[in-house]
């Protein structure tokens, strides 16, 4: 995080904003700091309506000193390659997790696919996972299920037979494609539904102008996914190992 890790006056001042009401954004701005720092601060501490500037502070205490116990046996032990900071990549998973996290993601799918979004192969096995995350298979499990079933992470068998678990990029359009005509079912049912309500009655109006509206945004994203997968597959240059 730019400036270090949140001063327990930050946090103080973090809680009189939220108790003022604003946003996330207008949070950071005043303390010169990401929104994802205070989203993942407020997040993990109680959301916006429980976050306690001393309690916050002594939490992270907490989580920091146990950290340091667990390193010999935690992602912390891992070897990072291209030079990276190993604290840094820990404290960035947790970003993204909370980023996961906030969009509707429950809270072991976020960290599954933090962690697969953070490794350079994009793939690892459920024993990589359960190891890296100190969690059991079976939470492994029941996460990959879950994601698959969002289309955000897919499987295939590697050389040795063993499943592994992979992000790539076809899974981002595929992923757009599924929320686009998710919408779909509800359309149908929303126009059936103007004819049994009376067309032009108010309730029946109100179905009719969220179809359409649905129906134009659905259209406009797959559209836009169609037009921009290309992106999803430009190669940038990478560095060097080391």
């Amino acid at each position: 995080m730019p400036g270090g890790r949140l001063t327990q006056q930050e946090r103080q001042q973090i809680a009189v904003g939220l108790a003022d009401g604003l946003a996330y954004a207008e949070i950071a701005r005043r303390l010169d700091r990401p929104t994802s720092t205070i989203t993942r601060e407020v997040t993990r501490n109680g959301g916006p309506t429980g976050y306690r500037a001393d309690l916050a502070h002594r939490a992270t205490q907490q989580r920091t000193h146990q950290r340091r116990q667990a390193a010999p046996r935690g992602e912390q032990a891992l070897p990072q390659p291209y030079g990276r900071d190993a604290e840094a990549v820990r404290d960035y998973q947790e970003t993204l997790t909370t980023v996961f996290m906030t969009s509707g993601l429950p809270k072991m799918m976020a960290r599954v696919l933090g962690c697969l979004y953070t490794t350079d192969a994009g793939s690892l096995t459920a024993s990589e996972l359960a190891q890296r995350l100190q969690v059991s298979p079976a939470s492994i499990s029941k996460a990959i299920t879950f994601l698959e079933g969002l289309a955000l992470v897919r499987r295939e068998r590697d050389e040795r037979r063993r499943e592994r678990y992979i992000v790539d990029d076809d899974l981002w359009y595929q992923s757009m494609i599924r929320s686009a005509r998710a919408n779909d079912q509800f359309i149908e049912t929303a126009r059936q539904g103007v004819g049994i309500l009376g067309r032009g009655t108010p309730a029946a109006t109100r179905l009719e102008n969220s179809a359409r509206f649905l129906d134009f945004v659905s259209e406009g994203l797959i559209r836009a996914a169609e037009q921009g997968r290309e992106v999803l597959y430009a190669r940038t240059e990478t560095t060097p190992d080391g």
